[in-house]
């Protein structure tokens, strides 16, 4: 506990030092860093080697060894990423709100880093630069702790990253590793809410609900999708096997993917033998209500099955796809308020009265109309990546950019001003 204690401190002390670094300071360390991504690329990608073979003897499931695995194309993404964060204005310092009071004071509200952010996460290797880069440019001091599957992964990231900062002047130490996988660390971490003012856990619900229970400082929770799509009836069919194909199929292991899709039984005859053709040859599985059974025929070898008792409350992660019909848009929007995780939802209709009614009504982070739900990320919404996809209401919601990494502070000039 004494050597938490001590990075807890460090990352206080060093959080006061990033209130003095320049925005000129921030976006060089993040093009280094886009530039080293690319440069050391064969380095990292070994690192992950060892923990991609490492993750198969310990019998990861596919779906986990997809989020832990690293390749070129996803390293020029984060790289992407970061050139696109260099460009957007630093938040640090901009000014919300300004006006002078009646008693002569001027009032401004100002935007202001969290302080200290620890973030929990279990396979995810890109996290580490995420949280890192956003860190940084937010000025915040970040303390990361990554699952064991990832560690090797992690320690040649954050070696990377920790040169970059003191190449660009900026304390090494605004960026923390706990490298031990004991997981009593974490038991401990959660507890050292005088040093973090935020903790972040990304992962399975049971991480997430650990935390809640046991933290003693604020949690930003989120990140479990259990997402939907409704196809009214006046949708576009034939465009809609396309949005649904996307939103299941691109890639089925991230919390945006779709988990369980909404019929309409007027279009049900018509439309469930095209969206399941389009599906079963990439490799779906649909688990089908009994209406939905009876547009489309149980054949395991077809993949397709009867739905299961909890299967509407379950995040797939893989390809796996649940189905039901209903009969009309209050039932549809009755089951996603029953089971959705408030993540990502959405119709797809042609008929405006339809779209407004669930936009008002769906209470979710993300609420779409005629799109995939796979755009719930930072990076496709602008925001230079993520922390964490927040399904709560304070103090952020949606994607964690920049902006939900600060908070603001009033700044009240007088002239000797006194209260009447």
């Amino acid at each position: 506990m004494n050597e938490l204690i001590q990075t807890g401190i460090i990352a206080r002390k060093t959080a006061r030092k990033l209130a003095q670094i320049t925005t000129a300071q921030k976006n060089d360390f993040l093009l280094l860093l886009a530039e080293r991504l690319k440069n050391d690329s064969q380095r990292i990608l070994d690192a992950n080697q060892d923990d991609i073979n490492n993750g198969r003897e310990a019998g990861l499931n596919d779906a986990l060894i997809d989020r832990l695995l690293l390749n070129q194309s996803r390293l020029d993404g984060i790289a992407k990423d970061l050139m696109e964060l260099s460009q957007m204005p630093d938040p640090i310092g901009s000014m919300i709100e300004e006006k002078t009071l009646a008693n002569g004071i001027l009032a401004r509200r100002i935007r202001v880093p969290l302080g200290v952010m620890a973030v929990i996460y279990e396979a995810r290797p890109n996290v580490t630069v995420d949280i890192s880069a956003l860190g940084i440019k937010s000025g915040n001091a970040v303390i990361l702790r990554g699952g064991k599957e990832t560690l090797a992964s992690n320690k040649a990231l954050v070696e990377i990253i920790h040169e970059c900062l003191i190449s660009t002047n900026i304390p090494a130490e605004a960026v923390q590793f706990i490298d031990d996988p004991d997981r009593e660390l974490v038991h401990q971490l959660v507890k050292l809410d005088k040093y973090v003012d935020i903790l972040i856990p990304r992962g399975g619900n049971t991480l997430q609900e650990f935390c809640k229970q046991h933290a003693t400082m604020q949690v930003m929770t989120g990140g479990i999708g259990i997402c939907h799509l409704f196809v009214d009836e006046s949708a576009d069919l034939e465009r809609a096997v396309e949005v649904i194909h996307n939103a299941k199929v691109q890639r089925p292991t991230v919390c945006n993917a779709l988990d369980t899709l909404l019929v309409h039984q007027s279009v049900a005859a018509e439309f469930l033998p095209m969206v399941a053709a389009r599906l079963i040859s990439s490799g779906v599985v649909l688990k089908c209500d009994p209406t939905t059974q009876d547009f489309l025929a149980i054949d395991s070898q077809a993949g397709i099955q009867s739905i299961e008792e909890g299967d509407f409350d379950r995040e797939w992660l893989s390809l796996v796809l649940g189905i039901k019909v209903v009969v009309f848009v209050g039932e549809a929007l009755d089951h996603i308020h029953l089971h959705s995780s408030q993540h990502s939802d959405g119709i797809l209709t042609n008929n405006p009265e339809n779209a407004q009614r669930f936009k008002s009504e769906v209470d979710s982070a993300v609420v779409y109309v005629n799109a995939s739900t796979r755009f719930t990320d930072g990076a496709q919404l602008g925001l230079g990546g993520e922390v964490a996809v927040s399904t709560q209401k304070l103090h952020a919601r949606g994607p964690i950019g920049l902006e939900g990494l600060t908070t603001y502070k009033w700044i009240l000039e007088g002239d000797y001003t006194v209260r009447n």
